[in-house]
């Protein structure tokens, strides 16, 4: 398992999925608001499966390349 979401999007993740799971446990929302739990899953795993048949990853990647040499 790969890490496939970077910085932004993990962040998002975990705050959105954080403020679905409270609006639901008060009540201020319908039961779908749990799907914040998943949110929250993905984000703290770093990998979300909904990106691996897309080939999509907000992970930076890593480059072998040095920035300069002089």
């Amino acid at each position: 398992m790969r890490a496939n979401v970077g910085g932004i999007d993990r962040k998002l993740r975990i705050v959105v999925g954080v403020a679905l799971i409270v609006m639901a446990a008060t009540g201020a929302i319908g039961f779908w608001g749990y799907i914040g739990v998943v949110m929250v899953a993905t984000g703290l795993a770093r990998f979300c499966p909904a990106y691996v048949p897309f080939g999509f990853s907000s992970e930076k990647a890593c480059c072998d390349k040095k920035s300069s040499e002089s």
